[in-house]
């Protein structure tokens, strides 16, 4: 059994111990337990092998389950060097509070795509097409280190061109950016991935298509042996992935060396162009390159790396700068243009993710500033993109706020899962609250324009226009009567903003209420009495 980590007993009169002690109990008085810490940090979405929990979460998976905490033995189950990932963790200070019904979310969303069973697996790399059409799996992991995983997400598959951008972000950490792009271009080609052409300077066109991966693959260590070449990069893969190693398929590595004659003639055409750094080893370029290709993984090491590249180069599962922000924004940048083969316009357009497929069904996600998604569904459509992944990534945008420029409209449908629901409608009826008790005509109109519910009313039952009355303010009631605001909403305590406004002795407002009630009455249409015969 693993030993349990050395703790300081930290001080139970400390205010955010007591804060979170507090916390942890429940509506009916229930006294706290060490399985109730276990399911908190388990809702928070935080795995039971999480590092930087480990003590903390050791300690209280070994206490008997029912033992009843007081809050200094609570406070002794957590680990010196954990306190601040704990307070985290269990006040909900995370990129996403709720993410419970975040997950729910996102699993209801699984389901839908697991209907679509169109497409085919990809059949020109023999050992691809052998492998199960109905896998079928998801990961997601938050810049916080909140983890998911849904379907076969135990199941190892290729990464195939999932390796590029790690290949370009890898190429680009050993050197500048003009070093780098002197060898490879940085715009989208319009063709296809393993297209016999190069741009007009005689360079690949992006690191995204295979031309340029293997001119990236050129450039990562040129000079070291193959053996550590290879072993760089899987070390490379593994600090990316929080700690856990790459495997490698060798059957499949052969079977893409055996069928590989386009890439050949790819690296011959790029040498006769000059393309390639002076003295590159053509043959062990191709080999290095094909060998990343045939890494695999599950969807839980994939989705902590493209989180890893959310945080801006930071693995969230433990703390390490593992690529420089620099490079990261350069490797997103890439992917969003170029990621997703001859569909990569379209995707940008309609997604807005940067994103990576690769021919094994594999598919990468990366929401900057949030989280990064892996899915695994071996069927691929017309362009090598994963049907189901392309389908769910669809599916998330009409759900979340993740498209790129979806800040830019004011779509109330979309849900922003970095602000919990609670925060979300407090801050809609304060805004609105706020406002019409100041007076601000210009932040009234502005919450009109986006669409604000006008009638929303916060805890108490009040209205923009309770505060209104209340406060005297005869423009802004006018501004909200006129944008359909309800004129009888009564508060907790049963009152209108009339009411408030006689109580205050607002008599414009009265006035105004009054007018407004009575021309409703008068516009209301009358009933037609039907006259006997």
């Amino acid at each position: 059994m693993t030993a349990i980590k050395p703790i300081a007993s930290p001080d139970p009169s400390q205010a955010w111990i007591a804060r979170l002690y507090r916390s942890l109990g429940s509506e009916s008085g229930t006294p706290v337990r060490a399985r109730h810490v276990v399911e908190r940090f388990k809702e928070a979405g935080f795995p039971e092998d999480d590092p930087r929990l480990r003590s903390t979460l050791l300690n209280f998976r070994q206490a008997p389950p029912d033992e009843v905490l007081t809050a200094e033995s609570f406070a002794g189950k957590i680990a010196a060097d954990e306190m601040s990932m704990v307070q985290r963790a269990l006040s909900g200070a995370l990129v996403i509070p709720d993410f419970q019904g975040f997950g729910e979310h996102v699993r209801a969303m699984f389901e839908e795509c697991r209907e679509e069973r169109s497409g085919q697996v990809a059949s020109y790399i023999p050992q691809l097409a052998r492998v199960n059409e109905e896998k079928y799996a998801l990961g997601l992991c938050t810049i916080s280190g909140q983890q998911l995983s849904l379907g076969d997400d135990q199941d190892h598959y290729c990464v195939q061109s999932t390796c590029k951008p790690i290949n370009y972000a890898v190429a680009r950490d050993l050197a500048d950016r003009d070093t780098v792009h002197h060898h490879v271009g940085r715009e989208p080609s319009g063709r296809s991935f393993n297209e016999l052409m190069l741009n007009p300077q005689g360079l690949p066109h992006n690191p995204m298509i295979n031309a340029g991966a293997i001119m990236c693959s050129s450039l990562i260590n040129p000079q070291t042996p193959l053996a550590d070449r290879f072993d760089f990069i899987m070390d490379k893969w593994q600090q990316l992935a929080g700690g856990r190693r790459p495997a490698f398929d060798n059957a499949v590595y052969l079977s893409e060396k055996a069928t590989a004659d386009r890439n050949f003639a790819l690296a011959y055409f790029m040498r006769e162009n000059n393309a390639f750094p002076p003295d590159t080893n053509l043959a062990e370029t191709l080999d290095f390159y094909f060998q990343c290709c045939s890494m695999t993984v599950d969807v839980r090491q994939m989705a902590v790396i493209a989180a890893t590249l959310a945080n801006g180069g930071i693995c969230p599962v433990t703390n390490q700068r593992v690529l420089r922000s620099e490079t990261v924004k350069d490797c997103l940048s890439l992917m969003y243009s170029c990621g997703m083969y001859d569909f990569s316009g379209e995707y940008a357009f309609t997604v807005g993710i940067p994103a990576k497929s690769g021919v094994s069904g594999a598919l990468m996600l990366v929401v900057p500033g949030v989280c990064g998604i892996a899915i695994w569904s071996p069927r691929l459509d017309r362009c090598g993109n994963s049907v189901r992944g392309v389908s769910f990534s669809q599916k998330l945008v009409k759900k979340f706020a993740f498209h790129s420029y979806a800040n830019m409209v004011e779509d109330h449908s979309l849900i922003n899962p970095t602000v919990s629901e609670v925060v979300r409608t407090a801050d809609a009826s304060g805004y609105l609250c706020a406002a019409a008790a100041n007076g601000d005509l210009s932040e009234l109109r502005r919450l009109i324009a986006t669409g604000a519910d006008i009638s929303r009313s916060d805890y108490d039952g009040r209205t923009a226009l309770h505060l209104a009355a209340c406060e005297g303010q005869v423009e802004a009631a006018r501004l909200l009567i006129g944008a359909g605001c309800a004129l009888q909403p009564r508060d907790r305590w049963g009152n209108t903003p009339l009411d408030d406004a006689k109580r205050e002795k607002r008599y414009d407002i009265v006035a105004l209420l009054r007018s407004e009630a009575l021309d409703k009455r008068n516009a209301a249409p009358k009933k037609r009495v039907a006259r006997a015969v």
